[in-house]
């Protein structure tokens, strides 16, 4: 039985670091709300009217009578059965604590461009934007950048992978971090990238994977856009 993947149609958000993992191991799913009437079924599972315990938001999985929600949630209870996570438990829960790691920063990018309210237009808040903006590029890119550059030149496993000996599914969700702020500051991460080679590396490789490079060269990959959680604003890119 296929997964079946709830996220919003048009955009990558959150719910693309679910859908590398279902590509890199060559699973079968459905983006359901990309499909006729996905978006309504979406809704009535967050409604609570096909659901007893309904999500909050999207991303969500439906695995025959699981539903699972919350991006790092779904991706733990993939892991194991993609092929893209240790065995071990106290790996397990490490690589679990790096992907909600890369939520924090996620969340982080998306209040560059939001800074005061999700319900308002980026418009209505460009100066704060602006200051918040200043603030990411100057101090929290390269707080987790540097992070993540620590955490491969300390793995056990080596340095190609953040977890491990093998491709997890934190390498990826690395991957579609470098790629989301590569696209949204196009000139702070020209001058940032190359002080975290390590991070530009891993990224680089997992880019270059078959099935994700397949899948990146497909219609099923979402371009960025000003809709979604990495925005390109280049008056918010001052590269310092």
């Amino acid at each position: 039985m296929a997964y079946e993947l709830y996220y919003w149609p048009g955009i990558q958000g959150r719910g693309e670091f679910v859908r590398l993992a279902l590509e890199e191991a060559g699973a079968e799913y459905v983006d359901v709300a990309r499909g006729p009437g996905g978006v309504a079924a979406m809704q009535r599972l967050m409604d609570g009217a096909a659901a007893a315990q309904p999500p909050f938001a999207p991303p969500f999985l439906k695995d025959g009578d699981v539903l699972i929600a919350q991006t790092a949630n779904i991706l733990l209870y993939l892991g194991r059965r993609l092929g893209l996570a240790p065995r071990e438990e106290a790996a397990r829960l490490w690589a679990h604590q790096l992907q909600l790691t890369i939520a924090d920063v996620v969340d982080e990018a998306h209040d560059t461009h939001h800074p005061i309210a999700s319900s308002l237009y980026y418009e209505d808040q460009r100066e704060e934007a602006r200051r918040r903006a200043g603030d990411f590029i100057a101090n929290r890119i390269p707080k987790y950048l540097g992070y993540f550059e620590r955490v491969l030149e300390r793995n056990p496993g080596g340095e190609r992978h953040l977890v491990g000996r093998r491709t997890s599914y934190c390498d990826l969700s690395l991957f579609q971090l470098v790629a989301g702020l590569r696209y949204a500051f196009p000139r702070a991460m020209a001058r940032l990238g190359p002080g975290f080679p390590r991070v530009g590396g891993l990224a680089d490789r997992v880019a270059a994977r078959p099935r994700v490079a397949a899948y990146l060269r497909s219609p099923r990959r979402i371009a960025f856009n000003e809709q979604g959680i990495f925005r390109r604003y280049p008056e918010l890119d001052g590269g310092n």
